[in-house]
């Protein structure tokens, strides 16, 4: 005769989603230490992962490699390259790239990269999108993660200005072309604003209006309608223009400046705990 197995009450249904540990005490919630080092405004959460599994960070003296590790800031004692881990003052920083300087913090070429450029500025800051060797022009840097994060949402249509001077004389079927978006290898481009400026017997000067974030695109959309870009710089950054500055300078952002780069995020607070 079989044996009965007896009934099994149903198991609640238990949620996805885990609450993060608390501190002693209760009264705080830890935090993973990829987390810590990112909200701190030192990089990205991938770029503090990678310097963790490269040992640079250290929890209470021992080298951590775990980036997943709860952490309490408030009594551990954390340290990245040997200095102290702890919240820091949100920086805004607009800097006016010259071409040939490299988009990173550093370069295994040992080419000049546009932390060179950033003298008196002794906070981490990252670059809010990307430059190319060749494109001088504006680029923002900040350790305000959430606000970062919320500029370079492909979603939220954050548009950047570029004057472009392209080989050859660009006809107005090729202007348009542009402008209702053109075919890549990544896909179909979003609708671009183009302006005409001028010809001359050789080249076409255009203002270039987009609102996605693809590596090189400017210029792989200029050779899609069978053109080069000769020279490329970006002059605006949602509000924020080149007024102000020389090639190679910078300056912080006014609170009204950075208000209004929130505003057009749909409000991003910042990344400040």
């Amino acid at each position: 005769m079989p044996r009965r197995v007896p009934p099994q009450r149903p198991s609640a249904k238990r949620s996805s989603v885990k609450s993060p540990p608390v501190a002693e005490g209760g009264k705080r919630p830890l935090k993973t230490l990829e987390r810590v080092l990112s909200k701190a405004g030192f990089g990205s959460r991938t770029e503090a992962r990678a310097w963790i599994g490269d040992g640079r960070v250290s929890v209470n003296g021992l080298v951590m490699r775990n980036p997943d590790q709860w952490v309490d800031l408030e009594r551990d004692y954390i340290t990245f390259d040997g200095k102290q881990v702890r919240d820091q003052a949100r920086r805004y920083i607009l800097l006016y790239k010259p071409k040939g300087y490299v988009t990173t913090y550093q370069d295994p070429e040992g080419r000049p990269t546009v932390y060179d450029l950033l003298e008196g500025v002794d906070q981490f800051v990252a670059q809010v999108g990307r430059l190319d060797l060749d494109t001088s022009g504006l680029l923002l840097l900040t350790n305000d993660t959430q606000l970062a994060e919320a500029l370079t949402n492909p979603e939220r249509h954050f548009p950047k200005t570029y004057l472009v001077k392209a080989a050859g004389l660009l006809t107005e079927e090729q202007l348009e072309t542009l402008r209702r978006g053109v075919e890549l290898s990544d896909g179909l481009t979003r609708p671009a604003e183009v302006k005409l400026l001028r010809h001359t017997p050789t080249c076409t000067f255009l203002e270039m209006a987009i609102t996605e974030g693809r590596n090189r695109q400017v210029r792989r959309m200029i050779e899609a309608v069978e053109s080069k870009v000769l020279k490329l710089v970006r002059v605006q950054i949602g509000p924020l223009t080149l007024e102000g500055l020389s090639m190679g300078t910078f300056r912080e952002l006014t609170a009204e400046e950075v208000a209004a780069l929130r505003a057009l995020t749909g409000g991003a607070k910042s990344g400040q705990r």
